[in-house]
C-alpha cells in the first residue's frame, strides 16, 4: 500500500482516516457552528476555498495526491463513504439543536445532528474537493464533447458551496397577526424577538372543512372506536353548517345562528341492525363557545361527532417593506407569497377557535444564496439535457472522467 500509483486500498484509508479525525474533533471541540459563517464569513471562505483548489491544481505535477484526487479510485471511495454517512444519518433520529448533552453513543459522537458532525463534514468536504479539482481540469482541458461532465460537475459544485457555506444566512421566522392589525415583529428558532424590514396586515382569515363525520365512542372509557358503526344506520333529518346550542327544559336543541362561534349540529335518527334499539337526537362537535354534545346509543355506546379537521386555510393580507413595496394577496398553503426576498408561508392559526380564527401565524424564511443554488441545479439540468441530446455522438463522453495526470 501506498506504491504509486493509488488504488482502492489508499481510497478507504484517506475516507477512514477523515472519519477517524472527524470522531476526535467531534469528542475535543464539538460540532461545526455553522453560524460562524455568516456573512461575509462565507464568502471570503468560499473565496479562500475555490483559490486553494486552483492553487492545488497548478501544483498537481509536484503533488501526487491532487493528480491522484482526480482519479476514479478517489471518486468511487469518496462517493461510498458519502452513501454510508448519509444512511447513517437517514437511521438516526436527527435533532436540531447541535448543543444538547446526552449520554448515548449518537449524542456523544454527535450522530443526532449529522450536519454539523465533523465525520460527516470532512467527508463531504473531500467528496467537493475533488469534484472541485476535476471541474478545474475539465475547464483546462475543455472541447465540446466535454460539456456534459463539465456542466454537471461544475453545477454540483456550485450548489454544494453555495447550500452548505449560505446555510448560516437563511433566516427562518414566525410572526403572528391579528385581524386589522400590522406586525413587523417575529420570533426566530431560539424564541429571540426580532423586528423585520417587512410588515404583514391581516384582513380576513378563511378555514374551509371537511364534512361533518360521526364515530362511535364507549362510554366507559371515551375511546373512538373503529369498528361498530357498520352494524348501525344512521338516518340524517337535518344538518346545521352555522349553528347555536338552546337549552330546553327536558333535552338540547339547536338552530341555525350565523354568528361569531357558530358549530355544526346534526339531528340524526340511529337504528340498530336489528331494528331493537332506535335513538333520534342531536350531535355536534362543539366549539370554543359551545359544548361537544353526543348522542347515547345505549348504555355500552354514544355516537359523537369529532372536530372537524381543515380542508384549506388562507389569509387575505397586506404586506409592506420598507423599501415602500406594498403588496395585497392571499397567502395559503403551498401557495406562499415573495417580496424582497423573503418568502412567507401560511403556517397555522388559532386552534381553539378554528374557522372563527381572528390570528394567523406566518413563516417568513429568507435564503440570499438560494439563487446561486437554483443556478447549479439550472447547471446540472443542462448537463444531462446535452448528455441525453448529445452523449451518442461522442464515445469519448462516456469515459469524461480525466485520469491521473502525467507529466505535462
Amino acid at each position: 500500500m501506498w506504491q504509486k500509483p493509488w488504488g482502492w486500498g489508499e481510497g478507504i484509508c484517506i475516507c477512514c482516516g477523515l472519519v477517524l479525525t472527524g470522531f476526535v474533533l467531534q469528542l475535543s471541540v464539538g460540532s461545526v457552528d455553522w453560524n460562524r459563517f455568516a456573512w461575509p464569513v462565507n464568502i471570503i471562505v468560499a473565496i479562500a476555498y475555490v483559490a486553494i483548489l486552483i492553487l492545488s491544481y497548478s501544483s498537481r505535477k509536484r503533488i501526487y495526491l491532487v493528480r491522484w484526487a482526480m482519479s476514479r479510485h478517489a471518486a468511487v471511495t469518496c462517493l461510498t463513504a458519502v452513501v454510508l454517512v448519509t444512511l447513517l444519518m437517514g437511521v438516526i433520529r436527527q435533532t436540531t439543536d447541535t448543543h444538547a448533552t446526552g449520554h448515548s453513543p449518537t449524542e456523544i459522537l454527535g450522530l443526532n445532528h449529522m450536519l454539523s458532525c465533523w465525520p460527516f463534514v470532512l467527508v463531504y468536504v473531500w467528496m467537493t474537493s475533488i469534484l472541485g479539482l476535476v471541474t478545474l481540469h475539465q475547464l483546462r482541458t475543455f472541447s465540446l464533447k466535454k460539456l456534459p461532465p463539465l456542466l454537471n460537475h461544475l453545477g454540483l459544485f456550485i450548489a454544494l458551496v453555495c447550500a452548505t457555506l449560505g446555510s448560516a444566512d437563511m433566516q427562518r421566522l414566525q410572526l403572528t397577526t391579528k385581524v386589522g392589525t400590522a406586525e413587523w415583529r417575529a420570533t426566530d428558532t431560539q424564541g429571540r424577538m426580532r423586528e423585520l424590514p417587512v410588515a404583514i396586515e391581516l384582513h380576513k382569515f378563511t378555514l374551509e372543512e371537511y364534512p361533518a363525520k360521526l364515530e362511535l365512542v364507549d362510554n366507559a372509557t371515551g375511546q373512538l372506536l373503529k369498528n361498530g358503526m357498520e352494524n348501525i344506520r344512521i338516518d340524517t333529518l337535518s344538518q346545521l353548517e352555522m349553528a347555536a346550542q338552546v337549552n330546553d327544559t327536558n333535552f338540547v336543541n339547536y338552530v341555525e345562528w350565523h354568528s361569531l362561534g357558530a358549530t355544526t349540529a346534526m339531528h340524526i335518527r340511529a337504528t340498530s341492525a336489528d331494528g331493537k334499539t332506535v335513538r333520534e337526537g342531536w350531535v355536534s362537535c362543539g366549539n370554543f363557545i359551545f359544548p361537544y354534545h353526543a348522542l347515547k346509543f345505549n348504555d355500552a355506546y354514544s355516537i359523537v361527532m369529532p372536530e372537524r379537521e381543515p380542508k384549506r386555510y388562507a389569509s387575505e393580507v397586506t404586506v409592506y417593506t420598507e423599501s415602500g413595496k406594498k403588496m395585497h394577496t392571499v397567502i395559503e398553503v403551498n401557495h406562499p407569497a415573495t417580496i424582497d426576498g423573503w418568502h412567507i408561508y401560511q403556517l397555522s392559526y388559532d386552534r381553539i377557535k378554528g374557522r372563527w380564527s381572528d390570528i394567523s401565524v406566518f413563516e417568513l424564511v429568507k435564503d440570499p444564496w438560494l439563487p446561486a443554488v437554483y443556478t447549479g441545479i439550472a447547471l446540472l439540468l443542462l448537463g444531462a439535457l446535452s448528455l441525453l441530446a448529445f452523449g451518442n455522438r461522442h464515445e469519448e463522453t462516456r469515459n469524461a472522467e480525466p485520469a491521473i495526470p502525467k507529466s505535462e
